[in-house]
């Protein structure tokens, strides 16, 4: 058991996000132990605390877990110091304390899954579990079988061993070649990694599908809600 601040606390047990916390606190309306808190940063230990809104028990919400399109140029983090936008920007308030499920980098787009429940995102970020993840990936230049069979073998690269699972070849030309990448890990930057090794350019990325859940019809900052099932 540790302290942490009661805006922290709340979000992570799921109940509000920080800024519901600010605000409740400002109204007065949260207490622990019986005595008003006046700070959202007032320190706690969660597992013990008797925490209550505006006269009754705070009780943990219910599990969510949203599907988003991530869009190009926005960055999978809460805040971001050289002012970009992030994935947060295109959430409304009451979802502001879901986490995301792994990340997508700036110029990646397509599905990623954010949560609550950090049971299901810790088993579907353990790569001993093998959740697939399916991009669509276009690369500069014409890819050859040998080398899709190189990388689907195992190609190191700063001393880690980089891997797709599966690689389907959908068109190659000179100019470019598009391909369906499966991988079940998720290595920082790995696909971009895969083809540089080749010496070859990732020119656009797109991440289509998660375990069962594919990106379907949604369009760019677009999210809906997904069950558990839909995703293991």
């Amino acid at each position: 058991m540790g302290q942490v601040p009661l805006e922290r606390a709340l979000s992570k047990l799921g109940i509000m996000s920080r800024a519901q916390t600010k605000r409740c606190v400002l109204e007065g309306l949260i207490a622990v132990n019986g005595r008003i808190i006046k700070d959202p940063a007032f320190l706690l230990v969660p597992e013990t605390a008797r925490i209550t809104i505006n006269g009754k028990p705070a009780a943990p919400g219910a599990a969510c877990t949203i599907m988003l399109y991530k869009p190009k140029g926005v960055v999978t983090t809460k805040s971001d110091e050289k002012g970009r936008k992030t994935v947060y920007d295109l959430l409304p308030l009451h979802l502001q304390h879901l986490h995301p499920v792994g990340r997508l980098d700036m110029a990646t787009t397509g599905l990623l899954l954010m949560t609550t429940d950090t049971q299901l995102s810790n088993f579907l970020t353990d790569p001993d579990n093998g959740i697939p993840r399916i991009y669509a990936v276009s690369v500069k230049g014409r890819i050859t079988d040998d080398q899709i069979k190189r990388l689907t073998q195992g190609i190191e690269d700063k001393g880690q061993v980089l891997k797709a699972s599966s690689i389907t070849l959908r068109k190659a030309s000179n100019k470019e070649t598009h391909l369906i990448v499966a991988l079940c890990e998720g290595k920082n930057r790995e696909i971009r990694r895969m083809f540089e090794a080749l010496s070859s350019e990732v020119t656009a990325l797109k991440r289509i599908a998660f375990g069962k859940l594919e990106l379907g019809d949604l369009t760019p900052g677009e999210f809906r809600e997904v069950a558990k099932k839909g995703i293991l």
